[in-house]
């Protein structure tokens, strides 16, 4: 039997678009292999935030074959096959999936091809699901994939989420029994990485807000473009978009009518983000719904007041008139008015930012997270009365 204080052989399974899972997922697995632990990190590319020559980590490229016969990429299968057959070389102990679908389900289905293999080759290794939100909100909850994520979710060794709010949803929408213990282990920041300006900076005449996401509709970045209006009609004011995605045409096409395109600019994903948030004066954060709002963290981290929707895991994450505004959703007049307060007093502005900064380095550090992520590992590992069998 394996020794229960031994490095653990673990399966990291993430997306590596821009996104908070993905960030969370390549954090983890970095932090895991520091430690000692062997991290296999299963994606179609390498995650942004992950370096694939760090000691202890070895990326497995998940690429579905081209066959006529099937119209639409079977990466769900093609990821399933590769968790197997890493599985049986390296014997892995655990496999942690990032998100719901395709990620758990792909999982689950390679536990259950270890386990009834008559050769016996490997042991199915342990099932941790981590949920991260839309996965649960968006498309989990869809009709077409409930009954799979439900399935999937009850089926896992442990199940995860970034917040209480998450813990609820998942089991409020998708009808997951309340037998079925969900921990909460809050996401994190490297506080390093992610540290306000030397010496601190001061308000400047022309502020900067920055707003950072993967530009899908329920991020609603039209609004973020919608309170830089107002503002920009009072003040002198420049906006920073960071990220890419489906949204960004409608985005430009609206900053130009409004004839705000030279003080908007849009980076794109590829940027130094810490440096950006380091030269933000505000963070714009209107999404529909957000389990954590791990963007926003990464603002506070680096000493920015954070004006957001007050909907979904927020409120956990940024205490309202504290480290900075929560508004009603898809409330833009609000949310301008927020900003201009903050920009109209210099004295508060800073307040916020420092509480926001002590906040985000005293309670959401790396460490304490990836501790609790191990203690799962062991626990659905060499518990009996914890672990499921597969």
């Amino acid at each position: 039997m394996k020794d229960a204080r031994a490095p653990l052989r673990i399966g990291v399974v993430c997306f590596s678009t821009f996104g908070g899972s993905g960030v969370v997922a390549a954090e983890v697995a970095m932090s895991l292999a520091r430690r000692g632990h062997a991290v296999h990190v299963f994606s179609d590319d390498v995650p942004g935030r992950l370096d694939p020559a760090q000691a202890g980590i070895t990326f497995h490229r998940v690429a579905p074959p081209d066959y006529p016969q099937l119209r639409h990429s079977p990466y769900t299968l093609a990821l399933t096959s590769a968790i197997v057959e890493v599985s049986r070389l390296h014997r892995l102990d655990v496999v942690h999936a990032h998100y719901a679908l395709p990620h758990a389900v792909s999982a689950h289905l390679a536990r259950e091809v270890l386990a009834a293999d008559p050769a016996g080759r490997a042991a199915a290794p342990r099932l941790v699901t981590t949920l991260h939100g839309t996965d649960i909100t968006l498309v989990g909850s869809d009709p077409s994939f409930l009954p799979l994520t439900r399935f999937t979710i009850t089926g896992s060794d442990a199940v995860t989420t970034p917040s209480a709010w998450l813990a609820r949803a998942t089991h409020e929408t998708l009808g997951v029994p309340a037998s079925v213990a969900i921990e909460v282990i809050p996401n994190f920041v490297d506080a390093e990485r992610f540290r306000p300006a030397a010496p601190p900076r001061s308000l400047p005449e022309v502020p900067v807000v920055v707003h950072v996401s993967n530009f899908r509709p329920v991020k609603r970045v039209g609004d973020v473009v919608e309170v830089f209006a107002r503002l920009r009609a009072q003040r002198p004011v420049r906006l920073r978009l960071v990220g890419d995605g489906p949204d960004r045409p409608a985005v430009e096409a609206r900053a130009r009518a409004l004839g705000l395109g030279a003080e908007v600019e849009l980076l794109g994903e590829r940027v130094d983000l810490p440096a950006v948030l380091r030269e933000a004066d505000l963070f714009l954060l209107p999404s529909e719904t957000e389990s954590f709002g791990l963007a926003a963290l990464e603002a506070m981290a680096s000493g920015v007041p954070v004006i957001a929707s007050a909907v979904g895991g927020l409120p956990e994450v940024i205490p309202d008139g504290e480290v900075g505004f929560l508004c009603p959703l898809g409330d833009v007049e609000a949310m301008a008015a927020a900003a201009c307060r903050l920009f109209d007093d210099p004295p508060l502005h800073a307040r916020l930012g420092a509480a926001a900064r002590r906040l985000a380095e005293t309670r959401y550090r790396i460490e304490p997270a990836v501790d609790r992520y191990v203690a799962v590992y062991r626990r659905v590992l060499f518990d009996r009365d914890a672990a499921r069998k597969p």
